[in-house]
């Protein structure tokens, strides 16, 4: 069963792509990112034209977002409080973030901006969390506690700079200035490649403030619904990149998908948690790294390009 995509110019087959909603939602659920991440090269994979579905799947995490919120809201799993600081900074950063967007596609170079960030940033971020999370499977195989656990005082000087706050959710007492300046970088990186930051929030969560993993779930998906939600706007009126037909079927598969993650979440030991999603990271750097050293079928290309006079 086809369907004509009008902003992507291209038919698709309904079943698939409700199918990788689903999966990608699932995914989001279970580790409390926005799952744009893999969405996006997914749909590049199936031929979407990466500004479509870049713009286009940001429909879809706000959906699996909103559900994963709500759910983490009833198991009270959600640190609103530092959730809000997040929100603030990832806001600056969102709308810095598709400005550079629209820049590099008015430059024709969108897409090579899009692949080399996917391989950098996952390779990068993939690695770290992979040898972290063995580490810790092995302390904890070993006898030791986890070295996650955080231990009073346990944290970087940074977060003793000024402006201090409590977050009694998180049992955290850190400044909010170094938190406004990460979550301005991953609103940043989020709203350029589309991939909602949560692959950068929630390492950083687990592992530099020591968040319990529960909370670290709920607070991740508050602050990417928010961020997400004004960067669709912004690229829906300032890039005229998203297609809806493409989006409704992407959400009606997300939303089901976030519902079964979460569920699947919360049975899941913290050490295995942290060792799956860096294995999920390090999978999508390793596809985006072959999409981009293989050579194309079609080595050129026609596009219409804008002139001033």
């Amino acid at each position: 069963m086809t369907y004509y995509l009008p902003i992507a110019e291209m038919p698709v087959n309904v079943l698939v792509v409700l199918a990788l909603g689903t999966a990608v939602g699932l995914i989001s659920g279970l580790f409390g990112i926005g799952g744009g991440f893999l969405m996006t090269p997914l749909l590049i994979f199936l031929g979407v034209p990466p500004a479509v579905a870049v713009a286009t799947q940001t429909a879809q995490i706000v959906a699996s977002s909103t559900t994963s919120v709500l759910g983490a809201v009833r198991r009270n799993a959600l640190d609103l409080r530092l959730g809000t600081v997040l929100v603030a900074g990832g806001l600056i950063g969102t709308i810095l973030g598709v400005w550079l967007f629209a820049a590099a596609r008015r430059a024709g170079q969108l897409d090579l901006v899009i692949v080399v960030s996917y391989v950098l940033l996952f390779t990068v971020v993939g690695s770290l969390m992979l040898k972290e999370s063995v580490k810790d499977i092995w302390y904890k195989r070993q006898g030791h506690p986890s070295r996650t656990l955080r231990r009073a005082g346990d944290h970087a000087a940074y977060l003793s700079w000024s402006l201090r706050v409590r977050f009694p959710r998180s049992k955290l007492y850190v400044s909010i200035i170094p938190l406004m300046g990460f979550a301005l970088l991953v609103g940043f990186v989020g709203a350029l490649l589309w991939i909602g930051g949560g692959f950068m929030l929630v390492p950083a969560l687990l592992y530099i403030l020591r968040v319990p993993a529960a909370v670290t779930v709920g607070t991740s998906q508050f602050q990417i619904l928010c961020t997400t939600l004004v960067a669709l706007v912004l690229h829906a009126v300032s890039n005229q990149a998203v297609d809806i037909a493409l989006g409704i079927l992407l959400i009606i598969g997300g939303v089901f998908g976030a519902q079964l993650g979460a569920r699947i979440g919360r049975n899941l030991h913290p050490e295995f948690f942290r060792f799956l999603l860096a294995l999920l990271l390090l999978a999508v750097a390793l596809r985006s790294a072959v999409e981009l050293l293989v050579p194309p079928d079609e080595p050129f290309s026609i596009t219409v390009q804008e002139t001033r006079t």
